[in-house]
């Protein structure tokens, strides 16, 4: 066995050096193309070593932990058709002429591999064999080894063609693990980018939150002091209404008389909207039967008589948990909003069902809804829609796209805080010309209440 060596004439298998050249300079050219190491390592057997009269060539790849080679490709008998390996081997570092190759990192060439004790038969038995290694920035990442039946096949020349083939093997596994990396930085910064993107939006979502949350405050707060100081004036007038009502005045029962106490509780309506709206209100949840309450309030609006309303309430929906009174309300102010904005000859649909909201759903909605068991009350109108700009107001208190004189804005805004303060939220979807959909989303009746003895 020789790990270096003088010159070796008369010695090996002389090579063609046209035949040499071609072949090195096709490998240069067509090195370029080639994508991924797999295909590296079977174009130098079969295409390079294979066509240097070469009549054998295993090519070995090292292991991540640098601990054994595996056979990866093959050109002879090694290598029967395609990329086929016969009994491809997995050889420990240290073992063999290939294992001491990766573990010294030198060529090895063995001029009779009868008399060398750590040769490792494979297929056929062989007599010569010759071994470089593959090296990547010092460190081993493979092997190229050929065997011979003849005894002292291979010489000094025959080293030195491997070494070049090795060498610009080398060199390729180098820019395609390079490549590799380039491309998983790259990955690295689209999802470090995205992450950011998302993180950045998120905080948009959030700082939006909590806008609108500071705005509603605001709002609430001073709506709160202008329902009071409204509602100071007007017991002073319903007082002296009532006064001259008790002492029979003839004004009592006076046209003016009468227009001013209706003004009287107009005025005292919109002051307990004020306070739903400043969350001045205290709510009574209770054990509800949602049809019944639609019913109710569709014969109350005169909705019924109406016949423009289309109802469709499942026998099995859940019973609700919630104050009676609030949710009348809030119902009764989407079917008037419905009953304004749809055009003569179309219908309302006003729709429930029982859902199950998850935390993933709650992603969608606007306004934050904890998982858990809701009926979902659907009010459906086919009018002139809503355009995004007025989506985004819609429920701001005092807001309203009506006329001077017919509304105060502030329907909406209360039927959301009754049910916000309830536990459910209200969305919408609209589009200009195609109508809207208002969504109530009510707490279901909770289920240890439904059976007492599940705690």
């Amino acid at each position: 066995m020789l790990s270096a060596f003088p010159s070796r004439p008369g010695r090996g298998y002389l090579r063609n050096e046209e035949r040499v050249l071609r072949t090195l300079n096709a490998f240069a050219v067509d090195i370029i193309s080639i994508r991924n190491a797999d295909d590296l390592f079977w174009y130098v057997a079969q295409n390079v070593v294979g066509k240097l009269n070469f009549v054998d060539c295993v090519i070995y790849r090292v292991n991540e932990e640098q601990t054994q080679l595996c056979q990866v490709s093959a050109w002879g008998e090694k290598n029967p058709f395609g990329r086929s390996i016969v009994n491809p081997l997995v050889i420990p570092f240290g073992e063999g002429i290939t294992g001491q190759v990766a573990a010294t990192r030198k060529f090895i060439i063995v001029d009779d591999l009868l008399k060398d004790q750590n040769y490792i038969p494979d297929t056929l038995p062989a007599r010569s064999e010759i071994c470089v290694p593959l090296i990547c920035h010092d460190r081993i990442v493979g092997v190229i080894d050929s065997e011979h039946p003849h005894v002292a096949a291979f010489s000094e020349a025959d080293l030195e063609i491997l070494s070049t083939v090795a060498a610009m093997t080398s060199a390729k596994l180098d820019l395609l693990t390079e490549t590799q990396r380039s491309k998983h930085r790259y990955q690295l910064l689209l999802e470090s980018h995205a992450q950011l993107s998302k993180e950045l939006d998120r905080g948009k979502m959030l700082e939006d939150k909590l806008f609108e949350a500071k705005k509603l405050e605001v709002t609430g707060r001073m709506t709160g002091v202008m329902a009071h100081e409204l509602n100071n004036i007007l017991t002073i007038i319903s007082g002296n209404l009532e006064l001259l009502e008790l002492e029979g005045s003839l004004a009592s029962n006076s046209q003016p008389f009468c227009d001013a106490k209706l003004a009287v509780a107009r005025a005292a309506k919109l002051i307990r909207d004020m306070l739903i709206v400043a969350q001045k209100i205290t709510l009574e949840p209770r054990d509800t039967n949602l049809t019944d309450l639609i019913n109710k309030v569709c014969q109350s609006g005169n909705f019924a008589s109406e016949g423009s309303l289309t109802k469709n309430l499942p026998e099995d929906i859940w019973r609700v948990w919630i104050d009676p009174k609030a949710l009348e309300y809030a119902i009764l102010s989407l079917l008037n909003n419905a009953r304004e904005a749809a055009v003569s000859d179309q219908d309302i649909d006003l729709c429930a069902e029982n859902i199950i909201h998850t935390a993933v759903e709650g992603k969608n909605l606007a306004v934050g809804l904890l998982p858990g068991r809701y009926v979902r009350l659907s009010v459906t109108d086919y009018g002139k829609g809503i355009s995004k700009q007025q989506v985004a107001r819609i429920f701001d208190p005092f807001y309203t796209s009506k006329g001077p004189g017919k509304g105060m804005g502030l329907g909406l805004s209360t039927a959301l805080g009754f049910i916000q303060k309830s536990g459910g939220t209200i969305t919408v979807r609209s589009e200009v010309d195609q109508g809207s959909t208002f969504e109530v989303y009510i707490p279901a009746q909770p289920i240890h209440r439904l059976w007492p003895e599940v705690q």
